[in-house]
């Protein structure tokens, strides 16, 4: 005599039939997604049951083997069946697990996927970037505004700067970017001078590597190469710090209390950056002639004294002082760029880190334009 296990359907199968005012579904066999199972729907409508005497739909799981999101699929239909004809929905006789999955099925409605919207045309992108820049642009001169009447206020006492605050950024931009700033400006050095050996030989001119080496670090190099170090660096984390404080709602909070963010928050750092990049641009200038002096001792044979005497036959103060001012110039870029992007970030997760990113290339786009702006003028006025 065959067992039951071996009369048992592979396939999965669903049984109707009515008792009392009751349908009655049979769940027989395995339930699996890797085999087709029926719908709730074909099964009422080839079993031409009496709707009309139908009050609840109950269940029977005597001889249902194994199953998984399948039966839920099929459950789920006789659910919807219940709801649409006002009928009771009984599931005493089904496995203890599956109400209590019906239940979380049922607790998070269902999703309509709308179609995507059509892409933009170009004139219409144009358009909407064109708005954006301006928008941009109306926000960083109203922050630019209020970041001058805030420097105001200082001189005049009228506003008092959290001077805690601004010494952290001091700290910060002196110990703490001098070790990327010694770097840089030694190798920016070494380079010039390697150019300068490499073209000035030809001609037999090398001594005169010492007024490359020192028009390029002084005028050039060292305010620009550590301008960029120092947006990379200190700009960034100014944009990522109010970013993370206007996702925190901490700038609200700020001016709930009748405390302004730019008196409060911004103007420290900006003070701060602005006061350090001159000190930093000098000692830029004096690595990055070190760098070249010793590229010149060992290609060229030059002593020090030889290398110092044609620095300063050709370098004047004026030249140095150049390269100072456009540190400080630098310096209000860098923290009027981190802080602007900082605050006028996005509220989501994401938005500290493209406030961060956009203060870097922000900060650095604007540096060397302000560097370009700058020679030019040098060169009309003959500076």
């Amino acid at each position: 005599m065959p067992s039951a296990e071996a009369s048992r359907p592979t396939a999965a199968f669903a049984e109707l039939r009515i008792e009392h005012d009751s349908l009655v579904v049979a769940l027989v066999s395995d339930w699996s997604l890797k085999h087709p199972s029926p719908r709730f729907d074909d099964l009422v409508e080839r079993s031409a049951l009496a709707r009309a005497t139908i009050t609840s739909i109950s269940f029977q799981s005597v001889a249902l083997g194994a199953w998984d999101s399948s039966l839920l699929i099929f459950l789920t239909q006789c659910q919807r069946f219940c709801d649409e004809h006002a009928l009771e929905f009984d599931t005493a006789m089904l496995p203890e697990q599956i109400p209590r999955l019906l239940a979380l099925a049922r607790a998070v409605p269902e999703q309509i996927q709308t179609k995507p919207p059509d892409r933009a045309g170009l004139v219409t992108r144009l358009g909407e970037a064109a708005l954006s820049w301006w928008s941009d642009g109306l926000a960083a001169i109203h922050f630019t505004g209020e970041l001058a009447i805030a420097v105001s206020g200082l001189a005049t006492r009228r506003v008092h700067m959290r001077w805690r605050a601004f010494w952290v950024v001091v700290e910060t931009n002196s110990s703490g970017a001098l070790p990327i700033v010694t770097l840089i400006a030694l190798l920016v050095g070494v380079i010039i001078a390697f150019l300068g050996v490499v073209v000035l030989r030809r001609f037999g001119a090398g001594y005169y590597v010492s007024y490359l080496v020192g028009f390029g670090m002084l005028r050039e190099m060292a305010a620009l190469m550590t301008g960029i170090i120092i947006a990379g660096r200190t700009g960034a984390a100014f944009a990522a710090e109010l970013g993370s404080m206007k996702i925190t709602e901490e700038i609200d909070a700020y001016t709930t209390l009748g405390i302004s963010p730019i008196e409060h928050l911004v103007l420290p750092r900006v003070l701060g950056v602005f006061v350090m990049m001159p000190l930093l641009i000098v000692y830029a200038d004096f690595v990055g002639i070190l760098g070249g002096m010793l590229v010149s001792a060992t290609l060229l044979d030059l002593s020090l004294t030889q290398f110092l005497n044609g620095l300063l036959q050709a370098v004047t103060l004026s030249d140095a002082l150049f390269g100072v001012f456009k540190g400080t110039i630098y310096g209000v870029i860098i923290g009027v760029a981190g802080c602007l992007k900082g605050l006028n970030g996005g509220s989501d997760a994401s938005a500290v880190g493209r406030a961060a990113t956009s203060a870097v290339v922000f900060g650095i786009t604007l540096i060397i334009l302000a560097n370009a702006v700058i020679d030019w003028l040098a060169a009309v006025l003959d500076i």
